[in-house]
C-alpha cells in the first residue's frame, strides 16, 4: 500500500482543485495547518489527491480533508492514508456517498426514528419546527465530527469508531441531543440551525464537557436490531415512495432537495470562510502584539545588560577601592600597633626605673637614719655633747666646736639634701613622663577607634552602593544603608 501510495500522489487529479480549496479551510487555526504551502497543507493535499485517485467510483468529497487532517495529527503521512482507505471502505463510510447518499438518508431516518422514541419531546418540537435530521446531522455522518467540534472531542470519536464502528456515530448524536434538549426547545428554527453550527461545538471545547459526552454516548444503548428494523422500514417506504409517486415528481423533489443542500453547504462555506479570516486577523493580530512585546522585551533586556555591566565596573572599581582602603589602614594599623609596643615597652621602662629610683630613696634613706642614729649614739656617748643635746633638745654641736664640728655635717646635710632633691626631681620627671605616655596611649586609642570606624563606614557605604546598583539594574527599589553601629570606647 505504501509502495501504491507513493505512485498515487504522482498522478493527476480531476479534483484538484476542489482539494486546494478546501485544504485552506481545513484547520486554519491549527499550527500544524496553518501556514500555506507548509508541511501539514503540503501532507494533507497528498493524502486528499491520492484518495481521488485511488477512489475512482466516489473520489475527494467536502469534508474528508477534515478526517484526513485528524489521522495526519496521529501518524505519517503514507500511514494516515492507509487509515483513512481503511475507514471509507471497510467501516462503510464510502458507502453514504454513494447511490446519491441513499445510504446516508436511511442513517437519518434511523437517527430520527431514535430520538422519536428516547426524545420524543425534541422530536414533537423539530416537526413543529419542520427541522429534518439532514439539516444539523448531514456532517456528523460524512465527516465523523471532524468538521466543526474540538479536537480533543474528536480523538475520542475517532477511537470509538475504530473500536465499534460507524454506529458509535448514533450514540454521539443521541448524547448531544440530550445534554442540548432543554436549549433547543426554547429554539426557533433559526435558532436551532445556528445553535447546532455555532454554540453546540464550544461547548466541548474544555476537555472535561467532551469526556463526559463520551461517558453519556457510551452508556447509551442502540440495539443493532432496532437499527436493522428502521433500515427495514425506510427501505420499505422508499418503495411505496418510489411506486406511488411520479418520475417527474421524484425527480423535482430529488432536485429540491439537491439545492437545498447545496444552498446549506454553500452556508457552512461560507462560514468556514468566515471563520477562517476571522481566525486568521487574530492570529496576525496576536503575532503583532507578540511581536511588539518582543520589541519591548529585547529594548529591555538591552539595557538590563548594559546596566549589568556598568554595575560590574563599578563592583571591579569599588573592590580596587576597598582594596586599597584595606592596605591603608592596615599600614596605619600596624604603625598604631607598633606604637602601642613601643609606647608599652617605654611605660614598662619607666615603671621599672621608678622602681628602681624608689628602692634606691627607701635604701638611702634608711642608710641616713641608720648614719643619723650612729652620729646620735656618739653624741649621746659624749658627756659634753650629751649635755648639750639634752639642754637644747637637738643634735647641735657645742658653741665651742661648731665652727669646728658644724662644717662637716653641714656639709654631709647639705649633701643630703642634695641628693634628695636630685631623687625627687627624677621621680617628678619620671611620673611627667609616665602621664605623657598615659596621654599619648590614649591619643592612640582614640586613633585606633577613629580608623576602625573609617574601615566599618567603608565596608558599609561599598556595600550599600552595590546592593543598590544591582537593584537599580533589574528595577527593584534600592535598599536603605544599615545603620552604624559606633564601637565602645576603651576606657584609659
Amino acid at each position: 500500500m505504501l509502495d501504491r501510495y507513493r505512485l498515487l500522489i504522482t498522478k493527476d487529479s480531476a479534483q484538484e482543485s476542489v482539494i486546494t480549496r478546501d485544504i485552506h479551510r481545513t484547520f486554519p487555526a491549527h499550527d500544524y495547518f496553518k501556514d500555506t504551502g507548509g508541511d501539514g497543507q503540503e501532507s494533507l493535499y497528498k493524502i486528499c489527491k491520492a484518495y481521488s485517485v485511488y477512489d475512482e467510483d466516489i473520489g475527494y468529497c467536502q469534508g474528508q480533508s477534515f478526517l484526513a487532517a485528524v489521522l495526519l495529527l496521529h501518524m505519517p503521512e503514507e500511514q494516515a492514508f492507509c487509515v483513512l482507505v481503511k475507514i471509507m471502505y471497510d467501516y462503510g463510510l464510502r458507502d453514504l456517498y454513494k447511490n446519491n447518499f441513499e445510504d446516508l438518508h436511511c442513517k437519518f431516518y434511523q437517527l430520527e426514528r431514535l430520538i422519536q422514541e428516547q426524545l420524543p419531546d425534541l422530536h414533537h418540537h423539530f416537526c413543529v419546527l419542520n427541522l429534518e435530521v439532514h439539516m444539523y446531522a448531514s456532517q456528523w455522518f460524512l465527516t465523523l465530527f471532524t468538521a466543526k467540534f474540538p479536537l480533543c472531542m474528536v480523538f475520542h470519536i475517532i477511537d470509538l469508531l475504530l473500536c465499534e464502528g460507524l454506529n458509535i456515530i448514533f450514540h454521539v448524536a443521541l448524547a448531544l441531543l440530550k445534554t442540548s434538549k432543554e436549549d433547543l426547545l426554547q429554539a426557533d428554527f433559526e435558532g436551532a440551525l445556528k445553535f447546532f453550527r455555532v454554540q453546540l461545538p464550544k461547548r466541548y471545547r474544555a476537555e472535561e464537557n467532551a469526556r463526559r459526552l463520551m461517558e453519556q454516548a457510551c452508556n447509551i444503548k442502540v440495539p443493532t436490531k432496532k437499527l436493522k428494523k428502521y433500515e427495514k422500514e425506510y427501505q420499505t417506504m422508499r418503495e411505496s415512495q418510489l411506486q406511488q409517486e411520479d418520475p417527474m415528481d421524484r425527480y423535482k423533489r430529488e432536485n429540491r432537495r439537491l439545492q437545498e443542500a447545496s444552498m446549506r453547504l454553500e452556508q457552512e462555506n461560507d462560514d468556514l470562510a468566515h471563520e477562517l479570516v476571522t481566525s486568521k486577523i487574530a492570529l496576525r493580530n496576536d503575532l503583532d502584539q507578540a511581536e511588539d512585546k518582543a520589541d519591548v522585551l529585547n529594548k529591555e533586556l538591552l539595557l538590563t545588560k548594559q546596566r549589568l555591566v556598568e554595575t560590574e565596573e563599578e563592583k571591579r572599581k569599588q573592590e580596587e577601592e576597598t582594596a586599597q582602603l584595606k592596605e591603608v589602614f592596615r599600614k596605619q594599623l600596624e604603625k598604631a600597633e607598633y606604637e602601642i609596643k613601643k609606647t608599652t615597652a617605654i611605660i614598662a621602662e619607666y615603671k621599672q626605673i621608678c622602681s628602681q629610683l624608689s628602692t634606691r630613696l627607701e635604701t638611702q634613706q634608711a642608710a641616713s637614719k641608720e648614719e643619723l642614729e650612729v652620729v646620735k649614739g656618739k653624741m649621746m656617748a659624749c658627756k659634753h655633747c650629751s649635755d648639750i643635746f639634752s639642754k637644747e633638745g637637738t643634735l647641735k654641736p657645742a658653741a665651742i666646736s661648731r665652727e669646728e664640728q658644724g662644717v662637716d655635717l653641714a656639709d654631709e646635710k647639705d649633701a643630703l639634701k642634695k641628693q634628695l632633691r636630685e631623687m625627687e626631681l627624677e621621680l617628678a620627671q619620671t611620673k611627667l613622663q609616665l602621664v605623657e605616655a598615659k596621654c599619648k596611649i590614649q591619643e592612640l586609642e582614640h586613633q585606633r577607634g577613629a580608623l576602625m570606624n573609617e574601615i566599618q563606614a567603608a565596608k558599609n557605604s561599598w556595600f550599600s552602593k552595590t546592593l543598590n546598583s544591582i537593584k537599580t539594574a533589574t528595577g527593584t527599589q534600592p535598599l536603605q544603608p544599615p545603620p552604624v553601629t559606633q564601637p565602645p570606647k576603651e576606657s584609659t
